[in-house]
């Protein structure tokens, strides 16, 4: 994607009430997936499971900061885009050491649950990342949105595979390697906000 920082699109954007709708529908629905799948992820003993769960939760608390700050000044929603940042790498670091804690456990998650919910929280992402797609490419804060959306989808797909590796292995392995590529897709999406709100804020 595009580092640049700057649309001209990006204050009408933001006053859309259309962005503001999809965000309180992006807020819902990744705020239920996170009750869904914590709840799952405990039941299976799944570590790639609870890590989506606690990327779905702060996707939701990242849809709230960015509804607050919506018909704000850019200074001001590129400050709340290095917190989503921050909260974005924070997110990679817990979920490295949550993976480390399920490798060293070596208890076998239950791959039927984990296929399962990984399909239903592909379809709700999917939806949420369709309906935010035409707002990819604007400021720091309206880029996270997208970006967080982004990285769901990809984990519920690495999710399903990680069942299906568990499943086929009979061991605890593809789940913990998938809860470690969630990590630093974390990482990497947190930098590039990051990177991109502090241009911003110079500017």
């Amino acid at each position: 994607m595009s580092d640049s920082c700057c649309h001209p699109a990006a204050p009408a954007a933001t006053q859309s009430p259309r962005y503001r709708r999809v965000l309180w529908i992006a807020l819902w629905v990744n705020a239920a997936m996170f009750g869904i799948e914590i709840a799952s992820g405990l039941r299976a003993n799944s570590v790639s499971l609870l890590a989506d769960a606690v990327d779905f939760f702060g996707d939701a608390a990242n849809y709230g900061l960015a509804l607050a700050v919506l018909g704000m000044a850019l200074r001001w929603r590129a400050r709340a885009a290095l917190l989503k940042g921050l909260t974005m790498a924070a997110f990679g670091v817990f979920v490295l050491g949550r993976a480390a804690y399920g490798a060293t456990t070596g208890t076998l998650p239950e791959a039927t649950t984990m296929g399962a919910i990984g399909v239903l929280a592909l379809l709700a992402n999917v939806a949420v990342a369709v309906m935010l797609y035409a707002w990819r490419d604007g400021d720091a804060n309206m880029r996270s949105v997208w970006l967080c959306t982004r990285n769901d989808a990809i984990g519920n797909v690495a999710v399903m595979a990680a069942a299906l590796g568990v499943f086929g292995t009979g061991t605890v392995w593809p789940d913990v390697a998938v809860a470690a590529m969630l990590a630093l897709l974390g990482l990497s999406s947190g930098r590039t906000v990051i990177r991109q709100a502090r241009a911003e804020l110079s500017a």
